[in-house]
């Protein structure tokens, strides 16, 4: 049986087309996907996060436990704020990549992959069985009880302190939602309960994710869509979340990202603290970042005609009769109006500029490896290379 958010019943009054995701029942679309990433990218969108997993870690040994298991480096954290960063086990395959935040002193809030909540706490009590002596951790899967949404866009900022209009927690020095900067967290007050927004999202424009007790979320919600509504504000689901994405070349779980795929040969290179001492996985990422990878994760775009690439489809180089690579993400950009994708390739042919084919519903359609982010705010498409 599909599981739902506490926002299911509002998706279906706004005739959402549902779909299975992960094991979630979650919004697709509502007016359209194209509409919906227009929006998004001209205005302002809503999406239902609740499916995200979010596991509490704190206690004294909190930050030499979360940099001893994650990628990049806890101790730079300052409280209330966040940071990208990866979950890898002992050979360098990716378990989860996530969002770790400092809240108050030792505590941290790890926002994860819906589809990966189950074994990222199993691997987080692993971990910790194998610690015994970091004085004192706890680690608790809190996903049931928590709710999320995500606005995001440009005109989020003119209207998110009409949203969330309660006062700032105390301690926590805020002000207002509008005055935390990029991939900062605060804590704010609503109907005399404490809520966690973050300026952070998954599209590639300015917004704020806003993480609440699941009893209050629906409440959230409407009240964005009212407030929003005069700024261009639209529910957006699952469909334009991933155009989006792919547009800025954010990697997905169970696509770009698995165990055994590393985030070196993912490129992601900038969120592994090599010189912070010793973390699970790091042997092999440190072997890679001197010697090099196999393969490597690349952005391409096709021409202005033909359909989409798809996950899976075969990259070849030009004339060439032997694979070079797959594509793991593919879609149609409504902001270019061409398709986009990532994929695998051998490092000969993850350069910028270099030549491809993708093999489209058996025939071979020109593509070329651009830089990333495919998608840039007041550049011509035609220029992208």
């Amino acid at each position: 049986m599909l599981k739902h958010t506490p926002l299911y019943e509002r998706h279906v009054r706004l005739g959402a087309q549902l779909v299975d995701f992960g094991g979630w029942e979650m919004p697709l679309r509502y007016r359209g996907i194209i509409d919906e990433h227009l929006a998004v990218r001209r205005a302002a969108g809503l999406f239902d996060i609740s499916h995200m997993g979010e596991l509490v870690v704190k206690g004294p040994g909190a930050e030499p436990f979360l940099n001893r298991v994650l990628t990049n480096n806890v101790a730079k954290l300052a409280e209330g704020q966040g940071q990208y960063t990866l979950m890898c086990n002992p050979e360098g395959g990716v378990i989860d990549d996530l969002y770790v935040y400092r809240l108050k002193g030792n505590e941290y809030l790890l926002v994860v992959n819906a589809v990966r909540v189950e074994a990222d706490t199993e691997w987080l009590v692993q971990q910790l069985a194998e610690q015994p002596d970091l004085g004192g951790v706890w680690a608790e899967n809190a996903s049931e009880v928590f709710g999320a949404v995500a606005l995001q866009g440009p005109a989020v900022a003119a209207f998110a302190d009409e949203v969330v209009k309660g006062k700032s927690v105390a301690g926590t020095e805020v002000p207002r939602v509008t005055a935390l900067q990029k991939n900062r967290v605060g804590q704010f007050m609503w109907s005399g309960t404490a809520i966690q927004v973050a300026r952070t999202g998954y599209t590639g424009e300015d917004g704020f994710e806003i993480i609440a007790p699941a009893p209050l979320i629906g409440e959230i919600w409407d009240r964005a869509l009212e407030v929003g509504k005069s700024f261009g504000l639209e529910p957006a689901g699952l469909g334009a979340r991933d155009t989006l994405r792919t547009e800025m070349c954010y990697p997905l779980y169970g696509h770009e990202l698995d165990e055994s795929t590393t985030p070196i040969e993912a490129a992601l290179e900038r969120f592994v603290a090599l010189d912070k001492g010793d973390f699970v996985g790091r042997a092999r990422l440190a072997e890679q970042a001197a010697h090099g990878v196999g393969k490597k994760l690349v952005a391409f775009r096709l021409g202005d005609k033909g359909p989409p690439p798809r996950p899976g489809y075969a990259l070849f180089a030009p004339g060439e009769p032997e694979q070079v690579g797959r594509v793991t993400s593919g879609t149609y950009s409504p902001s270019l109006g061409l398709g986009i994708g990532m994929g695998y390739v051998t490092p000969k042919h993850a350069v910028p500029g270099a030549r491809l084919e993708i093999e489209v519903r058996g025939r071979r359609l020109e593509g070329v490896v651009v830089q990333k982010p495919i998608y840039r705010k007041q550049v011509d498409p035609k220029k992208i290379s």
